[in-house]
């Protein structure tokens, strides 16, 4: 009597917790809960059954103890036998509950618990702790402390148990602060709490981002003398990964390895995985070496996580060795593990191998999802293979996945980028015929609308687009910077300004990219006057001209030789923050050159110079090309070696200036020269050039003699035919029978 009285006493301030949290329950109901006073109406009426029937008993519980269990013949029977007034014995009623429990039937076992309680059969603690689980799994604990209660009530004694299922269900619904509140209850006054206890609410603290509660509570686990295991460590571990503290984690592990304890594969896995997102692959690779050494099996989580960070740092005959050391080690490669690798394989450009390795997937059972399949969608579309791209989406239809708005609009960007636009409507009309499963959005009309642009099919262009307005959807601003685009470039400047207008009407705001292609199209078609004005535009719009802005008009204005205009727009453009390109000096310094101002052009080329821009091959070609007109022919040959040394092979209207350059000079002897040095690295003669070279030798005061001299050229590479000084023999006797 004494020992229960004790317990009693040692219960009441846990039983006093448990009335606060029911209180709070009552004052803030759920509408469609059943609220915790409800568990004690049912047991007010409690008696003791005298009915005992074996068989009934015998039945259920060789019904529970089969290979595999039908529960639910088992609880039919159950209320079939109480429905008779034949009521199984309590402890057949608890094992029922109990085995039902331990199956995860929670509804099953509620109704077993409500039939047996309303005929007087009494629960055991077991029972009501396997209630209390019930309630923590269907995330409703607030019911499982009306059980708590009712065990107290009945002179249970609570043990530690039965609070780590309270501790598991309030952190199951985030309600972190009631579980430390109830971990402080249980060390203050009742059940002492164990390392379980303590490594739930780190669990529950870390799943809501407090980590240093959570090490805050480590602290208390060694106050309390039980000993951290390798639970808390892996679950402080993986919440500060999480968090991306990646350096706070790796001490824990060095503390526990201090401890004794071994990290197991689930905190290497972590550790490793983190260390790979945060570009440490090598350090992840250390960790990876010392599971090895430790005798510890990598699992095939380690083996993708490696292998998937492998692929994006482009190691992919790393990758694709340590696939075979996985399978050799028995090791089967998952899902992840293949994407990672086919996602390599396509960024590397070799998709068609990625194709080889989905079938040899395929083949070994392994099931692609819907990502696998759409990473090599993309990846065979970028290398221009539609085609077999097409037949991947029919393969994936065929295994019964869906594709789809990712894999629909890849393989529709490949075949408008292909310009297979015909193709591309069909795969169109296919998606609108889908439309119960996958509506289509603004992007995938943009790209058939963008792809009939660029085929200058407007019109068609202009019905999709009223289609896409008719299907409740305005599109976007991009929508209408392709239309704009597609007229201007097609030169119907009315029909762009329409769409520019209604742009405005329908209250989009035109961003920078539609400044840019009005600017730009306007300067192509030699409308400058309306160029400028949309620049200006652009700017009062507080919309920052980027340098391909800037290129276009400078360019535009060197053209028609208003220099002056382009230089103060290019001493804006610096003004502006807007930092000149290489684009940006070589039109400044081929419109001077254009001008005759050889030393502006000098300055402006040591200018881009010193501010590390190095010249292009356009840039290199225009000054060889003014120079050469301007009769500066030694600085013409000068820029020309410079731009042979830089790596930069010259095109044919290079030579074609230099050689009218010398040719004016009467050079004959570097015409010949240039003309070896062109034969030499199998410049092919087209018909400009071989014009500029008959003009050469039919200017030059030794024209039997510089023929002589002419090398062989390549004519048709493809054909390996060659142009010999024959063929010239006989072009310039035709045109002068003189020589």
């Amino acid at each position: 009597m004494q020992v229960r009285h004790k317990n009693h006493c040692k219960n009441i301030f846990i039983f006093i917790y448990i009335l606060t949290m029911i209180t709070k329950s009552l004052l803030n109901p759920h509408p469609n809960s059943f609220i915790p006073y409800q568990i004690f109406t049912l047991h007010l009426n409690l008696f003791s059954s005298s009915i005992q029937q074996p068989d009934i008993e015998t039945k259920l519980t060789s019904i529970c103890k089969k290979p595999n269990p039908n529960f639910s013949e088992a609880v039919s029977l159950f209320h079939g036998a109480v429905d008779s007034g034949i009521l199984p014995s309590r402890s057949a009623s608890n094992f029922l509950i109990q085995t039902l429990v331990k199956s995860k039937k929670h509804d099953l076992a509620f109704s077993v618990y409500y039939k047996m309680t309303h005929v007087g059969i009494l629960p055991s603690f077991i029972s009501l702790g396997c209630l209390i689980d019930c309630f923590v799994n269907t995330h409703k604990p607030e019911f499982a402390f009306g059980v708590v209660a009712l065990m107290l009530k009945r002179g249970f004694v609570l043990n530690v148990y039965v609070m780590n299922l309270m501790l598991k269900g309030l952190c199951g619904i985030s309600d972190v602060n009631k579980a430390v509140e109830l971990l402080n209850a249980m060390t203050r006054n009742c059940v002492s709490p164990d390392i379980v206890s303590f490594n739930t609410v780190i669990d529950g603290l870390c799943r809501a981002k407090r980590l240093d509660n959570a090490v805050g509570v480590l602290v208390e686990v060694e106050a309390s003398g039980c000993q951290p295991n390798l639970v808390t460590y892996s679950t402080l571990i993986d919440g500060l990964c999480k968090e991306g503290k990646v350096v706070g984690a790796m001490d824990f592990f060095e503390e526990m390895k201090r401890k004794g304890l071994e990290p197991d594969v689930v905190v290497y896995c972590i550790l490793i995985n983190r260390l790979c997102n945060q570009e440490s692959f090598d350090r992840g690779k250390e960790l990876f070496d010392e599971m090895l050494s430790k005798g510890i099996s990598p699992n095939v989580v380690v083996y993708s996580c490696l292998i998937n960070h492998l692929c994006k740092m482009g190691r992919f005959k790393e990758a694709s060795g340590m696939l075979n050391v996985m399978t050799e080690h028995g090791i089967r490669p998952n899902v992840f593990t293949c994407t990672a690798l086919i996602d390599g394989l396509c960024k590397d450009g070799r998709a068609t191998k990625a194709v080889k390795l989905l079938n040899l997937m395929v083949e070994r059972g392994e099931e692609p999802n819907t990502v696998t399949y759409n990473i090599l969608v993309n990846g065979l579309c970028k290398e221009g293979l539609v085609g077999d791209a097409s037949k991947i989406v029919q393969m994936m239809m065929d295994k019964g996945k869906k594709p789809d708005v990712v894999t629909y609009s890849t393989l529709l960007q490949g075949l408008c980028n292909c310009g297979k636009i015909d193709e591309a409507i069909e795969l169109f009309n296919l998606i609108l015929k889908d439309e119960d499963n996958m509506k289509p959005d603004a992007r995938i009309f943009n790209m058939i609308i963008d792809g009939l642009c660029k085929e200058s099919r407007l019109d068609e262009a202009f019905e999709i687009y009223h289609m896409m307005v008719e299907r409740g959807n305005l599109g976007s601003i991009v929508t209408y910077n392709i239309m704009i685009r597609g007229f201007l470039k097609a030169g119907r400047i009315n029909k762009a300004l329409e769409v520019w207008k209604h742009v405005l009407e329908l209250g989009f705001l035109p961003n920078s990219f539609t400044y840019s292609i009005m600017i730009d199209g306007f300067c192509k078609l030699c409308m400058l006057s309306i160029a400028k004005g949309i620049f200006s535009k652009m700017r009062a719009s507080f919309l920052k001209p980027t340098s391909f802005d800037y290129n276009t008009l400078m360019a535009s204005l060197c053209k028609e030789s208003s220099l002056d205009q382009a230089k103060k727009l290019f001493q804006e453009m610096r003004n502006a923050n807007c930092v000149p390109t290489v684009t940006s000096f070589t039109t400044m310094i081929d419109g001077t050159l254009k001008a005759g101002d050889f030393e502006s052009a000098k300055e402006l080329l040591k200018d881009m110079l010193q501010m590390g821009l190095a010249p292009d091959t356009f840039t290199y070609s225009t000054l060889i090309n003014r120079l050469s007109k301007l009769g500066q022919l030694d600085e013409a040959k000068s820029v020309f070696d410079r731009m042979v040394a830089s790596g930069f092979t010259p095109a044919t209207c290079v030579y074609d200036s230099l050689l009218k350059g010398f040719s004016a000079k009467g050079e004959t002897e570097t015409i010949i020269k240039l003309l070896h040095q062109m034969a030499d690295k199998g410049v092919v003669l087209d018909s400009e050039l071989t014009s500029t070279i008959l003009t050469c030798v039919c200017h030059s005061s030794e024209g039997h003699n510089m023929v002589e001299l002419l090398p062989t050229f390549s004519q048709e590479a493809s054909k390996g035919t060659s142009f010999s000084c024959n063929d010239l023999l006989i072009k310039l006797r035709e045109s002068h029978p003189t020589l």
